[in-house]
């Protein structure tokens, strides 16, 4: 079985999530992404909403959501993408960079439209409360 290690952030806001749309891409995504050689989880985060979204992540205030783990939209059965998920401030302005074709403010009305994983946290969101 094949594992695709990701960190992902949580940005809520008035009831909604943050999601990203890559070019090209049907499903939109939590932002965020792959880990790149020995990078711990913040670095990987941090890096990674810096490329997507131009914002600075304000490490101190970085909080673990939780691990989750599923079929990996797009690819061959079995394989699994493992998603660590961070909550936490940034500053900056958001806007869509690199690879990303837009962002968007999603609820639990939206899961339809993102990958298994993500629906996996929309749930567990919309379950405590944080999501609409």
């Amino acid at each position: 079985m094949k594992i695709i290690d990701k960190v992902a952030y949580l940005h809520l806001k008035d009831g909604k999530i943050l999601s990203t749309r890559s070019k090209g891409k049907d499903k939109y995504y939590l932002p965020g992404g792959k880990r790149e050689g020995h990078e711990s989880d913040m670095e990987t985060l941090v890096r990674e909403i810096k490329e997507e979204l131009t914002v600075d992540i304000i490490e101190s205030t970085a909080r673990f959501y939780g691990v989750f783990e599923a079929q990996a939209h797009g690819k061959e059965e079995g394989v699994l993408v493992k998603m660590t998920c961070y909550t936490a401030e940034y500053s900056g302005e958001l806007k869509a960079d690199s690879e990303i074709a837009e962002l968007v403010w999603l609820t639990s009305a939206d899961a339809a439209l993102v990958s298994p994983v993500d629906q996996l946290i929309f749930a567990d969101l919309k379950g405590k409360g944080m999501l609409d």
